[in-house]
């Protein structure tokens, strides 16, 4: 019997809440007619996926499973929905991802060359939504950085760049050469909700600020509520008077990949993976220029 993605809705929102009642209130049903939707997808599956008693609701082992394979699956039944809405607008549409300091230019330009009826549109995403964009159809195709939870994912990697540390112009290693992280331990860090651009070992305090974003970083930074760190390319297309970026050799460097849903299949996107491919060391050296010697000034 093949899966009703109603009830799998349903069934997400229970496991969400825990509550019958505030899943019910959520869909906009009535809870009589969510528990009976509940029961029949435990019998179309054969197994229980819920416990109901005094204590309340919890999930059995199956309904873990299924929670964890919800996601993906109705992610991408919204994609579907979504591209059979852009299609019926008419016209051919790529929505390319990508996150700071990644160049999408050299990639679309080689597209279109095989492509000129495509019109590439693209859009910065943020570290906590570079997945979630991809499985609901929001974006076709993303520049992602590592790490990313790879679940209903087709991730290639492209290649890696080092890192820097993000100081205040007054801090005492403002404008050195280069430093380890070793210089910074014990220094409040100022958290991504990401975690990519973090240390491995993590020898810092939480500043007990949590950033979404370059721009946000700068601004905490700047204000000496904490350090941080970046990928190098995200230096060369965004500033501020009050931060001094200081190359850190010994931090582990970020991995870009270019990444798209697995139940995607098109041609055209192949296309853009393939143009992402053959430019990955243009776009690389974007974050390399020559007079961006980070060390030896404030930015």
């Amino acid at each position: 019997m093949d899966l009703d993605l109603r009830k799998l809705r349903y069934f997400v929102a229970v496991a969400d809440q825990l509550h019958f009642g505030r899943a019910a209130a959520e869909l906009h049903i009535a809870q009589p007619a969510l528990s009976r939707q509940i029961r029949a997808l435990e019998q179309d599956l054969g197994t229980p996926l819920l416990t109901r008693d005094s204590h309340g609701v919890a999930l059995t082992d199956a309904g873990r499973q299924l929670l964890t394979d919800a996601g993906p699956l109705l992610a991408s039944a919204q994609a579907v929905r979504h591209r059979v809405t852009v299609a019926a607008q008419g016209g051919r549409r790529l929505m390319v991802g990508f996150r700071a300091g990644v160049a999408v230019t050299p990639a679309v330009k080689l597209f279109a060359n095989r492509h000129p009826d495509v019109l590439v549109d693209v859009q910065r995403i943020e570290g906590d939504e570079q997945a979630t964009m991809l499985l609901d159809g929001r974006i076709d195709v993303a520049y992602v950085r590592l790490p990313i939870d790879e679940a209903g994912l087709r991730v290639v990697p492209l290649y890696t760049e080092p890192r820097v540390a993000v100081l205040p112009v007054g801090h005492r290693l403002a404008g050195k050469e280069q430093i380890t992280e070793a210089d910074l331990a014990g220094e409040p860090l100022v958290w991504h909700t990401d975690t990519s651009t973090q240390p491995t070992r993590r020898p810092h305090p939480n500043a007990g600020y949590l950033v979404r974003g370059v721009d946000e970083t700068l601004e905490h930074v700047a204000a000496g509520r904490g350090i941080s760190f970046l990928a190098r390319s995200a230096t060369v297309f965004y500033a501020h008077p009050q931060v001094s970026f200081v190359p850190i050799p010994d931090l582990a460097p970020e991995q870009v990949c270019i990444a798209v849903a697995a139940s995607r299949t098109s041609p055209v996107v192949d296309d853009f993976f393939a143009a992402a491919r053959t430019t990955a060391t243009i776009t690389a050296e974007c974050g390399n220029y020559e007079m961006w010697q980070l060390g030896s000034a404030a930015v």
